[in-house]
Formats: structure tokens, sequence, C-alpha cells
């Protein structure tokens, strides 16, 4: 039986652990906007190498839909505990190589190849991660606190990016070239070191019980993502795009923001990494916040709300951050950053509330996964690709805006046809597949 306690233990190893998965996965991102152009892309000018390097970062996105149709199997097959502890190892063995990776002046063309191939994996691990940390997590939850609970998966995301930031920043502060020549390793073979705490916080979860009990039953899903393809494909569609907005807009700003504002508004590294860090500490707080409003209020009013709130900042943030003044760049991370925070905060209970317990690790995943791709992966790209075409930002922020619109129709949509289907309702043909 779930109590206060032995959820609030699990969903505090679901918030280490995943803080771990994406501190990891946003050091890539932070080097792909500061210093993988210059180390792996070398032999094409400048915007060139912005556009190769954010490519690779993209190509993690297209490949996590993959990771979640794989754990996603296998979560909903022989539980959600086993899988973590796979995906946590998979990302800090890929990261920890990274670092000790030759660059194109060492090795030439193997150097970028050999990058893709462990930014494959770390796509593949976080894809497997979100939908079983997220699940854990809320069947772990004690009535009433769903939301909330939820939100300390999703607390792992700014956590993570905060380490990452805080790592490069503190790395940026190198004498001389010594950032390119090895500083920039530090933060990925810290991977290896947050490993093992990974590994040890994960082995000792309990598995969920939401779980436990369907597999007592026998109500185990031979292939649930065949379930979720033949009677679902709506929802997943949805879902996707209900995230399609807040993955714009937070890698638009944290990711295509930190190039954008060393190379055409003129801060320095050092600046922009410090903005992003204290708007994603004041996401931190704000999302267990968001959630358990959304608790009392219902889901679906908080989560369009955000995305209302998002795509009236965008314009403003654009504006601030464009003056190149510190303080009010600040002011605009902090404004865009708090709907966002509303957004993703209240997302993940929102999301897995849409499919049944048997079929959630493969529903949650491919639905949210399909949406990085739509959405966050190609963020930074097509938003350098507009402004190299159109030379302004106002560009960016239509395409901002455009996807939280798009937000905002799914989640609609997807709100009205969410209704759990609890696995004693199923035919008996339904629970055959």
């Amino acid at each position: 039986m779930t109590t206060p306690d032995s959820a609030k233990r699990v969903a505090m190893a679901c918030l280490v652990g995943t803080s771990i998965e994406w501190y990891d996965f946003f050091i890539y991102g932070t080097a792909s906007a500061l210093v993988l152009p210059k180390l792996f892309f070398p032999s094409v000018d400048p915007a060139a190498g912005t556009l190769l390097s954010f490519s690779t970062f993209a190509l993690a996105f297209i490949v996590r839909p993959i990771g979640g149709l794989i754990f996603g199997h296998f979560g909903d097959r022989v539980g959600r505990k086993a899988l973590l502890v796979t995906t946590v190892l998979l990302m800090g063995t890929a990261t920890t190589l990274i670092g000790l990776l030759p660059t194109y002046a060492s090795i030439g063309v193997a150097a970028p190849w050999l990058l893709v191939v462990l930014r494959v994996l770390q796509g593949i691990s976080v894809g497997g991660e979100y939908g079983g940390a997220v699940l854990m997590a809320v069947e772990h939850s004690e009535p009433g606190r769903l939301g909330y609970r939820g939100s300390w998966v999703q607390m792992g995301s700014p956590a993570g990016l905060i380490l990452a930031n805080t790592a490069f920043l503190l790395v940026t502060q190198l004498p001389g070239g010594a950032l390119l020549d090895w500083g920039w390793r530090i933060p990925f073979l810290l991977g290896s070191v947050l490993l093992v705490v990974g590994l040890v916080i994960r082995l000792r979860i309990p598995e969920s019980p939401r779980f436990e009990e369907i597999k007592e039953q026998g109500d185990i899903a031979k292939v649930p993502a065949l379930v979720v393809l033949r009677q679902y494909p709506g929802r997943v569609l949805l879902t996707a795009g209900a995230y399609v907005g807040t993955g714009v807009v937070f890698y638009g700003s944290s990711i295509f923001g930190l190039n954008y504002g060393v190379e055409k508004v003129g801060f320095s590294r050092s600046q922009v990494l410090t903005i992003v860090l204290i708007g994603q500490v004041l996401a931190f707080f704000a999302m267990p916040v968001f959630a358990t409003l959304s608790d009392r209020v219902g889901r679906k009013a908080v989560f369009l709300a955000s995305q209302v709130g998002m795509g009236v900042l965008v314009f403003p943030w654009l504006w601030l951050y464009g003056t190149g003044s510190f303080g009010w760049a600040l002011v605009a991370f902090l404004l865009l950053y708090l709907p966002y925070a509303a957004s993703y905060g209240t997302m993940a209970t929102f999301f897995a509330e849409v499919y049944e317990t048997r079929i959630g690790y493969s529903g949650l995943s491919l639905g949210y996964q399909l949406g990085t791709v739509l959405g966050s992966g190609f963020a930074p790209i097509i938003s350098v690709a507009l402004l190299r075409e159109t030379g302004t930002v106002t560009s960016v922020g239509l395409y901002m805006i455009a996807a939280v619109a798009v937000s905002i129709v799914c989640a609609v949509l997807l709100t009205s046809a969410a209704t759990v289907t609890s696995p004693r309702t199923l035919t008996a043909p339904q629970r055959a597949a």
C-alpha cells in the first residue's frame, strides 16, 4: 500500500535519477552551442558549423521514439524498475565516452561520426527514461497528489540543465585556450561519477504497485506498442502535438538562445550560461507549485493557461534579450520560464493519465517522444536557419508562437478524449492483444 513517505522516497529517487539523465543530455546541447562546432566541424564556415552541430543535437531526438518503443515494450512487460536502471547505465556510459572522444584535429572525419554514434545512444536512453520515470512517480503517488508527484520527475529537467550549465560555466573560466583544448571534456567525464550515483539510487526503489497488480492479474499485454497503435493512435498524435509548443519554446530559448546571445547579441559565454541557469532555478521551484495547483483546479486549465502565457511572452523575451543588457535579458528569461514551468510541471501526469497501466510505458513514451522529434529536436536548427534566411529574429518568434498554437489545439482535443480505460472494462479481444 502506498503511503506518503514511500511516495516521497520514490519521487525523490526519480528526481535524482532523472536529473542525472538530463544533465548528461543537456551538456551535449550546451556544448553544441558553444564548443562542438569548432572541435568537430572546423572545416566549414562558422554558421554552417553551428547548423551541423545542432543537427547532431537534433539526431538524438529523432531516435528517442526508438528508445521509447524498445524500453516501453519491456517496461510494460517486465516492469518499470529494471528499465530505469538500464537507461541510466546507457546514458552515463555514452556521456563518459564523449568526454574521451578525439576531436577532428586528431582523427579527422572519424571524430564527428563517432560523436553521432554516441549521441544516438544518448537519445535512445533518454527516450526510454521519461515514460518509466513518470509512471514510477505517478503510480506510487497517494490519491489527490498525482500532479505534484509527477512534477518531481519534471524537476529533473531544470535540475539537469542547472548542473550542465554550472559545469560549463566553471570550465569557461579556464585561462587561454584551455576550454577548447581539454576543459570541455570535464562536464562529460563527470557523467561517470553521476552514473554510479544514479545506479545506486535506482536499484533501491521498489517496483510500481500498479504494475505489480496487473502482473498478478495476468493482464500483461503481449505487444504493448501494438495495442497502443491499434486502439489509441489518435491519443499518441495528440500527446505529441500537445508537447510541441513547450519543446520549441524551451529548446529555442535555452539552446538556440545560447548561440544567438553569444554570436549576435554580444553576450559572453559566461553571461548567457548564467542567465539560463538562473531562469532554470526559477523553473525548478515553480514546477511543483503549478503541479499542486493542477491537482486542485485540473490539469487542463493549468496546461492551457501555460501555453497561452508562453505564446504571449515570446516577443517580449526576444526584444528584452536583444537589448544586450544582462539585467533585461535575465528578466526576459525569468518571464518566459514561468509559464514554461507551469506547462512542463503539469505535463507528466496530464499525459500519463491518457493511457491505462498495462500499456502506460509504451503509450506515454511513444506520444511524448514523437512530440520531442517534432518540437524539441529541430527547434534550435530551425531557429538558426530562420535567422540566417530572414536576417531577423521575428521569424523565430513567429515559429515559436505557431508551435504553441498547435499545442493548444491538441491539448483541448486530448483532454476531451483522455478518459482512461480501466483494464477491467476492456473487452476480451482487447485484453488478448
